[in-house]
């Protein structure tokens, strides 16, 4: 073997395993709901929504009436349905109709390639045109919840749609090369590997930065939308919160903080379902908001 050619050679097998240990590095971790809606006494369903490729999601379906309006709830990176069951609460008893929704690789739903925001709004909208077709009303409304990753997923599917009528951000980070150079400064990877990573995996998910960015999204979104993130946020700062409502000016676009709440503070979030439930009025999704309510 010529020098020339074993050069080549290790060249090859160290980028290789580099790029494997990108597509590890960034893998979501599968966690399996352990419980069930029925266990805090909510009757629900199992259900399967298929999709691309002939896979399927898995979600919970916690009924209220057929014509009620529903709400899709979508968990953030690692997480699944049953993560998300203590925000759900407090809207199901406010009369919604809510879906619970795993994220392809995620909880119960079927494996794919590999995971990202583009795909967990695509799964988002899978799950708006079940709704959809299996609703009584023919043209029931929708509203749509996300936390994390799952947040930035549906600002996305939302401004690509005209048929939801109010989005609930929770703790959605305004940008994905400044959450993934946190994540990676974090683990102590140098700047120009960094940028590599950046721009391979820009290229893996097929989608510009810019195109999917939640403080760019959101200002595509032609209906009322909730920012709800924690003061004690430190995965994803406030300051990101900021930098949506900024970036749109959006006289739609509310913003409510919760003190002492980190990025997985759902149980917080909870805390504050009066004002989810408040603002789902003011959008017009469920009841009328009572006269001089200001925003949350």
């Amino acid at each position: 073997m010529t020098y020339a050619l074993a050069l080549i050679l290790v060249t090859t097998v160290t980028i290789s395993g580099f790029l494997l240990a990108v597509h590890i590095g960034f893998r979501a971790p599968r966690r399996v709901e352990r419980g069930t809606p029925g266990d805090l006494g909510l009757e629900y369903r199992e259900i399967s929504i298929r999709i691309a490729e002939s896979k399927r999601l898995f979600a919970w379906w916690l009924p209220v009436t057929s014509d009620a309006p529903t709400i899709i709830v979508l968990h953030g990176w690692g997480g699944n349905a049953e993560m998300m069951l203590p925000v759900a609460i407090p809207l199901h008893s406010a009369g919604l109709n809510v879906l619970l929704l795993d994220a392809r690789n995620h909880g119960r739903s079927d494996t794919a390639s590999f995971s990202s925001l583009p795909r967990f709004a695509e799964d988002a909208g899978a799950a708006i045109d079940w709704v959809k077709t299996h609703r009584g009303a023919p043209q029931p409304k929708i509203a749509l919840l996300g936390h994390s990753v799952g947040a930035g997923a549906v600002l996305l599917e939302a401004s690509r749609r005209h048929d939801i009528t109010a989005v609930i951000s929770v703790s959605a980070f305004a940008h994905p090369e400044w959450m993934m150079r946190r994540y990676l400064d974090r683990i102590w990877i140098p700047g120009i590997l960094a940028s590599w990573i950046v721009f391979y995996v820009e290229w893996i998910i097929g989608y510009h930065y810019e195109e999917i960015a939640p403080m760019n999204t959101a200002c595509r979104v032609k209906c009322p939308i909730l920012l709800v993130h924690g003061k004690a946020d430190t995965r994803v700062p406030v300051s990101d919160a900021l930098a949506i409502r900024n970036n749109c000016g959006n006289e739609s676009l509310e913003l409510l903080l919760i003190e002492d709440a980190d990025h997985e503070s759902v149980d917080k979030v909870e805390e504050h379902g009066h004002q989810l439930t408040m603002f789902l009025k003011r959008a017009g999704i469920i009841g009328q908001a009572p006269t001089g309510y200001g925003n949350g």
